[in-house]
C-alpha cells in the first residue's frame, strides 16, 4: 500500500481471522432465535464488530484489493455486509452535536479551561484543521461509503446469483441510501470532499482530488432517487431500523433544501438552485402517506420505552448491556459529577449549557423547555446555576456506563417534515400562509403556548429551534436560511462573556480538511480557505 494513499480513501483495513467465521455464525445462528427486533439487529452488528477485534492469526487485507476478496457467497454474507453499513451510523449523534449543535447558538460551549475539543468548534477558530472531532467526522463517514462502496460491488458481481431480486433490489437500495447519507453530511461539513463511488485500486485512491459540492450532490441525488423508488415503505417487526422509502424522500427533500440555500461566496453546501418545489413534493409524499402523525406529547417522542413510534422516520438503533452497542449522545453535554450522582457511573466531562438565549425564547408554559432542560444543579453541597440539557435522560433505563445508554437517535422525524414543507411554502412553493400557520401552530399546541395568526420565515426558524433543541438542527437551518453569519454575530456579542468566541464569516460555514489528510499528500487536497 503506498504510503501517500489518503487515510479517506481507505478508511478500513479487513481482518480475517481463524475464529472470524465461527464467532459470526454462532451469533447470526443466536440471533434469529431472538424475537426483540432491536436486540436481533445489534447482535447481527456486535458480531461484524467482534470479527474484526479478533487477534489470532491476522492478515492485513487493504481495502483496495476487496474486489478480489471472496466474501459475499451467501444471503447471509450479504445480509451481514448491509449490517456492517449501518454500523457506521453509531457515531452520527455525537457528531452532529459535536460539530452542528455546538456551533449554533443553541449551545455556549466554552468550557470552564477552555481547553476542551469543543471550544474551538464553539468559538470559529481557524485552527479547527487538527481538531479531533473534525476527523472523526471525515473518517467515519468515509468508512460508511467504503462499505457501502464494497457491497453495492459485491450485489453487481454475484447478487443475482446468491438473492432473489426483490431481496437484491432492497439491499442496492439500502446500501445507496447510506452512501447518500454519508456524502450528505461531508458535503454539508467540508463542501468540496473526494468522490469515491465505487471500490478502487490502490493507484486510482492516491489520485483522487476534492471533487465539487454540486459533484458530490449529483451522486447523492442519484442515489437517494434511487433509494425513494425500491426501498420498502415499512419492514416488519424485526426490521425495524432499516431505511424506508419516506426516509429517503425525507432526505432528499432537505438535500434539495439545502442546495436551495446561499453559497456565501463559498463551495460549500449551498447552491442558489431554488429546488424548494421538488422538496415541497416529496415532503408531502410523506405527509399525504399517513403513515406517521405528531405524537400527542412532546415527552413520548423520546421516551425509552416508546422508541420506533409513530413520529420516527429514520433513527440511529442502539442497545446498552456493554456491548459496545450504547449511544453517548444523551450525556454528551453533562459534567462527571452530575451524571455519577444520577446515574452512578462516570460519565460525562463538562457542561455545555444550553444558551441564555435560546432559553430566553421559551414561553414559560412551554413544556418542550420543561422535559429538555434543568435549571441548575446540587452536586456534594455545590449549586451550579448553568442550565443541564437532559432532554435524552433516563437514569432508571441507563446501561453500564455514559457510553452505553440504549436509546436510539432520531435523525428524522414527523415534526421536522411538517416544518420544512412550511419552509418550503416560504421560499416560494405551493402552499398557502393558512397552511403553514396550520403546520406551525399543531406544533404549538403540542407545546402548550399560544398559537399564532401569521408566521414568516423568521418565526419559522424560531420554533424549530425551540422544538429540535438538542437534536442537530439548529446551525445547519441557519447556514441554509442565508442568516448564519449576521445572527450568529448578533448572538456572541450578546452571549460570550469569556470573550472567548472569533467573528463568524463565510468560511466557517464549512470546516476545514482534517490536517492529517493534508499531511499524507500535501497536493492531494486544498484546505478550505480561512483555515490555518
Amino acid at each position: 500500500m503506498s504510503a501517500a494513499i489518503p487515510n479517506s480513501l481507505l478508511p478500513q483495513i479487513m481482518v480475517e481471522c481463524r475464529c472470524r467465521n465461527q464467532l459470526l455464525q454462532a451469533l447470526m445462528l443466536h440471533s434469529k432465535n431472538v424475537n426483540n427486533m432491536k436486540i436481533r439487529y445489534m447482535m447481527m452488528l456486535f458480531a461484524l464488530l467482534l470479527s474484526s477485534s479478533c487477534t489470532d492469526q491476522l492478515e492485513l487485507i487493504p481495502p483496495s484489493n476487496a474486489t478480489t476478496i471472496v466474501f459475499y457467497k451467501s444471503e447471509s454474507d450479504f445480509l451481514q455486509a448491509i449490517n456492517s453499513v449501518y454500523a457506521d451510523l453509531k457515531s452520527y449523534p455525537t457528531r452532529v452535536l459535536d460539530l452542528s449543535e455546538t456551533r449554533s447558538d443553541n449551545i455556549y460551549g466554552v468550557s470552564d479551561d477552555g481547553k476542551r475539543y469543543w471550544d474551538e468548534i464553539n468559538n470559529f477558530s481557524p485552527g479547527l484543521a487538527a481538531n479531533s472531532k473534525v476527523l472523526s467526522s471525515w473518517s467515519d463517514n468515509y468508512s460508511g461509503i467504503f462499505k457501502a462502496n464494497t457491497l453495492l460491488d459485491q450485489l453487481s458481481k454475484n447478487g443475482a446469483e446468491v438473492l432473489n431480486e426483490p431481496l437484491r433490489l432492497r439491499l442496492e437500495a439500502e446500501g445507496r441510501f447510506l452512501r447518500a447519507f454519508y456524502y450528505f453530511d461531508l458535503v454539508r461539513s467540508f463542501g468540496k470532499v473526494p468522490l469515491i463511488d465505487r471500490v478502487m485500486t490502490a493507484v486510482e485512491a492516491e489520485n483522487t482530488s476534492q471533487s465539487k459540492a454540486e459533484d458530490i450532490y449529483a451522486l447523492i441525488i442519484e442515489d437517494l432517487k434511487f433509494a425513494s423508488e425500491n426501498l420498502p415503505e415499512a419492514y416488519n417487526a424485526n426490521m425495524v431500523g432499516h431505511a424506508t422509502r419516506y426516509a429517503a424522500k425525507g432526505i432528499l427533500a432537505l438535500v434539495y433544501m439545502t442546495r436551495s440555500g446561499p453559497s456565501y461566496g463559498i463551495e460549500g453546501p449551498g447552491l442558489g438552485t431554488d429546488e424548494w418545489s421538488l422538496a415541497a413534493t416529496l415532503l408531502d409524499d410523506i405527509i399525504k402517506s399517513e403513515k406517521f402523525r405528531l405524537l400527542d406529547t412532546y415527552d413520548e417522542i423520546f421516551a425509552y420505552d416508546n422508541e420506533n413510534n409513530a413520529e420516527v422516520i429514520f433513527d440511529v438503533q442502539y442497545i446498552s448491556g456493554g456491548l459496545g452497542l450504547g449511544g453517548e449522545y444523551p450525556s454528551l453535554f453533562l459534567p462527571d459529577l452530575y451524571v455519577q450522582q444520577i446515574a452512578g457511573f462516570a460519565g460525562g466531562v463538562m457542561v455545555r449549557p444550553p444558551s441564555a438565549d435560546l432559553l430566553s425564547t421559551y414561553p414559560a408554559e412551554d413544556n418542550r423547555k420543561t422535559f429538555a432542560v434543568q435549571e441548575g444543579y446540587t452536586v456534594g453541597g455545590r449549586y451550579d446555576a448553568r442550565p443541564l440539557l437532559v432532554k435524552y435522560i433516563d437514569a432508571a433505563k441507563r446501561g453500564t456506563r455514559w457510553t452505553d445508554w440504549p436509546l436510539n437517535f432520531i435523525v428524522l422525524r414527523y415534526t421536522d417534515i411538517v416544518l420544512l414543507r412550511a419552509e418550503c411554502t416560504l421560499n416560494g412553493a405551493s402552499g398557502s400562509q393558512e397552511d403553514v400557520i396550520t403546520f406551525v401552530n399543531d406544533v404549538k399546541r403540542r407545546a402548550n403556548i399560544p398559537l399564532v395568526t401569521a408566521v414568516d420565515l423568521d418565526g419559522l426558524l424560531a420554533e424549530r429551534r425551540r422544538e429540535f433543541i438538542g437534536e442537530g438542527l439548529r446551525w445547519h437551518d441557519l447556514v441554509r436560511s442565508g442568516k448564519a453569519i449576521d445572527l450568529l454575530n448578533r448572538w456572541s456579542t450578546i452571549e460570550d462573556n469569556e470573550g472567548a468566541m472569533n467573528q463568524m464569516k463565510a468560511d466557517y460555514i464549512i470546516y476545514p480538511i482534517p490536517q492529517t489528510e493534508l499531511n499524507i499528500n500535501p497536493d492531494l487536497y486544498e484546505q478550505n480557505e480561512g483555515y490555518n
